[in-house]
């Protein structure tokens, strides 16, 4: 549930904290007040569409923060992990800033995530449902969806086993109507890949042969330098026409052994020499030794060129270093065998075709059946709630159109409307065209009623669900409302006084010119205040005696019923 709202220069709202609880809340106040603009807040918190003109006039961004308890919700937790968020803590703060460039910043218990992440999670935590989703009745696409959330532990198991095989059927068909289709397009993609396979595969190629190669070639290159080099270094050392260096170091050595036992500082400049003298030693070894070894050899040097453009005219065509040719290679290869092996199966994959056209057919009409055993039971639950709702001659009937024959789709073979009579002796007819806002308004408050108990949301809001009724319609929608309180927290604006008394805490919201600028707020109200405001509700802008004595009625059955 939603436990606590932070609103900072949002529209009109300068700074607003509320804290709430569960069971039914309802917000109320004057048109314009701003009741709207806080659920606006809770909806761009659940990831919902922002907009810069969100942020108050003279500020540079919006923030909006909310506290959630997850309630063991496992569709959010699966999400938590599957994005790695932490939630130790059964608690769950969402916050989202807008600012005035544009950006917006998201994060879920303090780690950063894009608003398609926010928007995902925040799905689990909460409905809304303002006079807008009315749409989603007007549109027949989304009724298989509500069918499938009614009979969701029955259908999914099955759609999810349809929609994996599905997606088999799918990219084999493609595979082989685009091979069917492009034969030519296909012998020169095999012969394409055939040598670009052999290309690289004859070049033999070492993970790290470039790097020993430009090594090889700058030694080559500088074969002169480094022999002129190391024999100056020998003459200087052991000059056998004069006193080399070694000589010198040598006769330097012998004369401070006579002297090294008379004080400690003649003996460490003894040992610096005698050390110097036998580095020098091995030094002149290590050069003769490379002289010896050094042979100049033209040809290595072009054939170590040779390669090195064999490498890179490789590196034009297929990746920039070694690694990234033999991946290109693996992938080439990989996508030859496979075309290769369809080449000398085509019977084989038609035959597969059919095979797995028969398994997806199969659980096809299996869910078909499921879904069909699901609407009868919506049928009579949806018929159930609309008598309690004053609409008990209405005839609600989920209709499979069966005439396009047998298509697959993503979403199966069935095509699903909800229909609706309202009046005996009318013809049934889509629910899109039969109903008016008053009955859709009961229409999806029977659907939510239904839904409650499975769909998992910790929060449902309802924003003026309730308009177009009145009289004891507006007493069965309260009732509806607060049953679905039982299962959720239900936020919920309204301007119907039956609504208002049904909730167990209500908020009443104000606007109010403070310093030239206009501020809502929000004020939480006692028994006093209730009786006050529903007075308001039910009088409008006097309220008398008798109107505070049918609000104090109201709000009494309300709370002992």
């Amino acid at each position: 549930m939603l436990q606590e709202l932070s609103i900072r220069n949002f529209a009109i709202i300068e700074k607003l904290n509320i804290e709430f609880n569960s069971g039914m809340t309802v917000l109320t106040g004057e048109t314009g007040a701003g009741k709207s603009i806080i659920i606006d807040a809770v909806g761009l918190l659940a990831g919902g569409r922002g907009s810069v003109d969100f942020i108050r006039k003279g500020t540079k961004k919006a923030v909006l923060q909310g506290m959630f308890s997850m309630d063991k919700n496992p569709d959010t937790l699966a999400l938590l992990d599957q994005y790695g968020i932490e939630h130790a803590d059964p608690t769950l703060i969402l916050q989202r800033e807008i600012q005035v460039s544009g950006r917006n910043v998201c994060r879920i218990n303090g780690s950063l995530v894009n608003t398609t992440i926010l928007k995902k999670v925040g799905e689990t935590l909460i409905d809304i449902h303002g006079q807008n989703e009315h749409q989603e009745l007007m549109q027949p696409e989304k009724h298989l969806g509500m069918l499938d959330e009614f009979a969701r532990n029955g259908i999914q198991p099955l759609l999810k086993q349809y929609q994996q095989k599905y997606e088999h059927f799918q990219n084999l068909k493609q595979k082989f109507n685009r091979k069917k289709a492009n034969e030519k397009e296909w012998a020169q993609r095999v012969d394409m890949l055939r040598f670009q396979v052999k290309e690289i595969e004859d070049a033999n190629l070492q993970v790290g042969e470039e790097e020993q190669l430009n090594s090889q070639k700058e030694l080559l290159e500088n074969f002169q330098k480094i022999s002129t080099a190391l024999q100056t270094a020998q003459l200087a050392l052991e000059n056998e026409e004069s006193a080399g260096a070694i000589d010198s170091t040598g006769e330097a050595m012998n004369a401070l052994r006579d002297i090294e036992n008379i004080d400690d500082k003649y003996k460490n400049i003894s040992n610096i020499i005698s050390s110097a003298y036998y580095q020098l030693q091995d030094a002149t070894s290590d050069i003769s030794g490379e002289l010896e070894n050094m042979e100049w050899d033209e040809g290595k040097l072009d054939q170590v060129e040779k390669r090195l453009e064999e490498i890179y005219q490789l590196k034009k065509k297929y990746g920039d270093n070694i690694q990234q040719i033999l991946a290109y290679d693996q992938k080439a290869s990989e996508e030859l065998h496979s075309m290769v092996d369809s080449e000398s199966d085509e019977d084989q994959m038609e035959s597969q075709l059919e095979t797995i056209q028969e398994q997806l057919k199969k659980i096809a009409l299996q869910l078909s059946t499921t879904r069909k055993q699901a609407a009868s039971k919506l049928q009579v639950a949806v018929h159930d709630q609309l008598k309690q709702l004053y609409m008990d001659k209405a005839e609600f009937e989920v209709h499979f159109d069966e005439s396009a024959g047998l298509k697959f789709k993503s979403t199966g073979i069935d095509n699903v409307e909800f229909y609706l009579r309202t009046n005996p002796g009318e013809s049934m007819g889509p629910l899109s065209r039969i109903a008016s806002g008053g009955e859709l308004s009961r229409i999806m408050l029977a659907l939510k009623t239904i839904f409650a108990k499975s769909q998992g949301v910790t929060s449902i809001i309802f924003d003026e669900v309730d308009t177009g009724v009145s009289g004891r319609v507006a007493q069965a929608i309260a009732e509806k409302i607060k049953l679905i309180a039982s299962y959720s927290q239900v936020l919920c604006i309204t301007h119907l006084p039956q609504v208002a008394a049904e909730a167990d805490h209500q908020f009443f919201v104000s606007k109010a010119v403070k310093g030239g600028r206009t501020e809502t707020k929000l004020s939480d109200l006692n028994e006093n205040g209730r009786v006050q405001e529903l007075a308001r509700m039910l009088a409008g802008s006097t309220v008398t005696k008798l109107s505070i004595q049918h609000a104090k009625e109201l709000l009494k059955m309300a709370h002992t019923s």
